[in-house]
């Protein structure tokens, strides 16, 4: 087993995103060249956890669906970026990732447009015009345009509703975290844009959400041919070298977007007598309530009280387990988050908008191996976890000395996460 490096993010709390007082040695902290680049929020409002821990339940109960209606609710035209996801990313050149199932969605629905709210007819109409010209600008990017995918309400009751407000909410955090970037920026960079990043993250119609269910590892060790699949975790500065970690589940990379939050990681025992108890109370209800087809619109949605929550472990049974992070010196570290807390992690984009005074964060995610539980080796652990990765529109401009838009600089980004070839957000 490896040695594990833990280290603390920056942390702050909700109200002073809402005073507006991070200083700027914070966030250079957080973000900067020398940072970890992940930033954790506190104090988060009273919904969340129960928000959470119902939308990362549901990501069990997703994945637990018959394969027919889980073939319902692929699109393979967005090149499986819509919808549920299993076996089309690729982990590494010519190893394909089967060992998580994701769920793509496209929060056009959180995008409040340039009106803050102040009239909801002329924003929704304004929002509507938008995303046909979006459709007639991008006519081969229904990754970003397409109507999302739901499970049929009948399925998985309440999923589509608890799945909005949850995303609604970390889109709202985005938003005051990248107010306080805009105010760094506009003292640190010559030209830039007063509140540019807040009006991208406020109004993006491309930010997407990815619902994760990494499977649990039914292995009794390492998979033939994965024996020498390991990190050797060398990164710039070369410090990292001789540390050894199975990145089977995640490997290393760079969000693309601007700031990519994220919930902590929910972790299940699938062989446990109270999981099953709840699974089995879930399909009974789910089957009573509805017979309605297995994929929905995104036009509507329901009013169904969603289903409890499952039993979630308090911590991951497997030490190694987690998020880890290239720091800047080399070192590879551990981090984790809080469960009543969000994380917000640099992408790429903002670090093309600041000029790289904040840092693209490279990390990877370590899987629960079954040879690592602390006991109990019959467990059968599932990591549930969401992202949600705060983009600019397709032709907001990302560089502003070069004219490059997201739209083109997605198009750049190299076609490797997909076995069709697309630019797929990876992401713990």
């Amino acid at each position: 087993m490896p040695t594990i490096h833990h280290a603390s993010p920056t942390t702050i709390s909700l109200n002073s995103l809402l005073s507006d007082s991070i200083p700027f040695s914070t966030l250079e902290a957080a973000f900067g060249p020398t940072s970890l680049g992940i930033l954790v929020v506190t104090d988060l409002p009273k919904t969340f956890p129960q928000l959470r821990s119902t939308v990362l339940s549901n990501s069990s109960r997703l994945a637990a669906l018959a394969p027919e209606k889980l073939e319902s609710l692929t699109d393979e035209r967005a090149k499986y970026l819509v919808g549920w996801s299993h076996g089309k990313e690729t982990l590494r050149p010519g190893v394909v990732d089967d060992k998580k199932g994701s769920f793509y969605i496209n929060c056009a629905f959180a995008s409040k447009g340039q009106s803050n709210g102040t009239d909801t007819e002329t924003e929704s109409s304004s929002d509507g015009d938008a995303h046909q010209n979006d459709l007639s600008q991008f006519p081969d990017f229904p990754e970003y345009t397409a109507p999302s995918l739901w499970p049929a309400e009948g399925d998985i009751p309440g999923f589509r509703d608890s799945a909005e407000e949850l995303i609604s909410l970390i889109i709202d955090v985005a938003v005051l975290v990248a107010r306080s970037c805009d105010r760094y920026a506009e003292a640190e960079i010559e030209g830039y844009e007063a509140g540019y990043l807040e009006k991208v993250v406020r109004g993006s119609r491309t930010s997407k959400a990815r619902l994760l269910h990494y499977f649990p590892d039914d292995s009794d060790g390492q998979e033939a041919g994965e024996v020498d699949k390991v990190h050797d975790g060398v990164g710039e500065g070369g410090e990292g070298q001789g540390q050894k970690f199975n990145d089977t589940w995640c490997t290393t990379h760079l969000d693309h977007g601007c700031l990519t939050g994220l919930t902590s990681a929910m972790f299940l025992d699938e062989n446990s007598e109270e999981y099953h108890q709840l699974s089995s109370s879930s399909s009974s209800s789910s089957s009573s309530s509805s017979s309605s087809s297995s994929t929905t619109s995104s036009s509507s949605s329901s009013t169904s009280t969603p289903l409890p929550p499952l039993p979630e472990l308090p911590t991951s049974p497997d030490p190694t387990s987690g998020l880890y992070i290239h720091s800047r010196n080399g070192d590879i570290v551990k981090v984790a988050i809080p469960r009543d807390s969000l994380a917000f992690q640099t992408g790429e984009t903002l670090q093309l908008m600041t000029k790289g005074k904040f840092k693209a964060v490279p990390h990877f995610v370590k899987g629960v191996e079954a040879k690592n539980l602390v006991e109990n080796k019959q467990r059968r652990i599932a990591r549930n976890t969401l992202a949600v990765f705060t983009q600019p529109n397709l032709a907001d401009v990302v560089d502003l000395d070069t004219g490059l838009t997201f739209g083109e600089f997605a198009r750049g980004v190299v076609k490797k996460n997909t076995t069709t070839g697309s630019i797929a957000p990876i992401t713990n």
